[in-house]
């Protein structure tokens, strides 16, 4: 059996020894379904705190567990990063809460991630809509844990949604249903092709949607370049803020998404983001739409809204100019490289346990753009170890988005074989996925 097999099991386990310890918590909630809701678990990992919850449909065998992370130092969660798994993926979902690039992230806007598992006795094509429970499992999730966490605001913050597949399915549904508390959403190739009518309000969600082409899978019940193309026009006929990044040399499960939502969030974020004293999802600003841009994903020419001589509707609308760019960047190259350092490791000590060897220990954070790949760590000018020796610090994969390894990283510790003479010349930097490196830090003895 395979490492990442034998984690999945894992994870199965716990999931289904959680079911036996509901606290015996249950909420009726408006489509008449009964939730059965257990106690909130604590762990505390490096940069902040997962909270872990189940949430189970009393009146059937479909339940959901959510893991949401809370940057440490975070005084008032000003949104909710929600990544939902597509079709299949149960079990992989609670990797987003240890994923350090999206910490990195939640950190820096003041944010929460979720990681949902959805799991369903018929699968998607039942916790796809959100009608089934898994809108109000959500909900009360966030309840639970605002409270357990102290942090209340956890249940009115705005969400931003990323969705794959099934899960993007979810995450259009979630536009018709929950419209008004979202900020922005993500749609990682679409399937099912919704038939519905979107509220008003979704036509202020800034959307963009990624998908691969009529290759994108391409089963009848599924098509998810139909739902892509579909969604666009019926949502962009009206005014509405959507995209299209279209990439026809990948395909349905490869694609380097996170280069370009980030970004796309961060925009939107400053955009915004409510700032006022309680920062509910009531207080969102509305987007000038005629400060955006827009792009033509057949020409990938891009335009200021106001220069373009056309009709806008046509075009894809994009929130600023930087996002115009990585866009292009992305739909010619299927990426957006990270042009700048990430940051340097910090919290360094350093502590002598014989004649040769030493004990080195610090913190960091990921790059925003690319995450970290490893530290390198140097004897004055000469690089004598990496951390981890082989491999990476942690990775995603390009299918479902989720972090490898998907569960707490090893501590940023490690020993090196250096004489005493050389106690003052060490020091460790950090390095991206795109192989930048940070400036180096010297260590200081404890």
């Amino acid at each position: 059996m395979k490492a990442a097999d034998i984690r999945m099991c894992l994870v199965c386990m716990l999931t289904m020894l959680s079911l036996l310890s509901f606290s015996g918590r249950v909420e009726q909630v408006p489509n008449g379904a009964v939730l059965q809701v257990s106690s909130v678990e604590k762990q505390q990992i490096e940069n902040g705190t997962v909270y872990r919850v189940v949430v189970k449909h009393a009146d059937t065998a479909n339940y959901a567990v959510y893991n949401v992370f809370i940057p440490a130092g975070v005084e008032r969660v000003r949104g909710v990063f929600i990544h939902q798994h597509g079709c299949g993926m149960e079990g992989r979902g609670a990797s987003t809460a240890y994923d350090i690039h999206y910490q990195a992230f939640a950190k820096k806007w003041g944010l929460a991630i979720v990681g949902p598992d959805l799991y369903y006795r018929n699968g998607c094509n039942v916790w796809k809509n959100p009608e089934s429970g898994s809108g109000p499992s959500l909900l009360e999730a966030l309840e639970m844990i605002g409270n357990a966490s102290r942090h209340a605001e956890l249940k009115d913050a705005p969400w931003l949604l990323w969705g794959h597949s099934g899960g993007a399915y979810w995450t259009l549904a979630m536009m018709k249903n929950y419209s008004q508390r979202i900020l922005a959403a993500f749609c990682y190739s679409p399937a099912f092709d919704p038939v519905w009518v979107y509220p008003d309000a979704a036509l202020k969600i800034p959307l963009m949607i990624r998908h691969a082409g009529a290759g994108d899978a391409n089963a009848s019940d599924v098509r998810c370049w139909q739902t892509a193309v579909n969604t666009f026009h019926k949502l962009r006929e009206k005014g509405g803020l959507v995209s299209i990044a279209y990439t026809p040399y990948q395909n349905h499960n490869y694609s380097f998404v996170r280069y370009m939502a980030i970004p796309f969030y961060e925009s939107v974020l400053s955009k915004r983001l409510p700032t006022g004293a309680q920062g509910s999802f009531k207080e969102m600003k509305d987007m000038d739409k005629t400060k955006g841009w827009l792009a033509d994903t057949l020409s990938l020419n891009t335009y200021a809204y106001d220069k373009y001589p056309g009709d806008p509707a046509a075009l894809s609308w994009l929130p600023d100019s930087i996002v115009a760019a990585k866009w292009k960047e992305f739909v010619i190259t299927g990426t957006v490289i990270d042009r700048t350092p990430p940051p340097v490791p910090y919290g360094l000590t350093k502590k002598r346990l014989h004649n040769m060897a030493v004990e080195l220990t610090w913190k960091a954070d990921a790059d925003i753009e690319s995450g970290i790949k490893q530290f390198h760590i140097y004897d004055g000018a000469r690089l004598i170890a990496r951390f981890p020796e082989h491999g990476v610090y942690q990775w995603f994969d390009t299918n479902g988005d989720d972090a490898i390894p998907m569960s707490v990283l090893p501590e940023m510790k490690t020993v090196v074989m250096v004489p005493m003479a050389a106690d003052s010349t060490l020091s460790i930097s950090t390095v991206n996925h795109f192989e930048l490196e940070s400036s180096k830090v010297a260590f200081q003895s404890k």
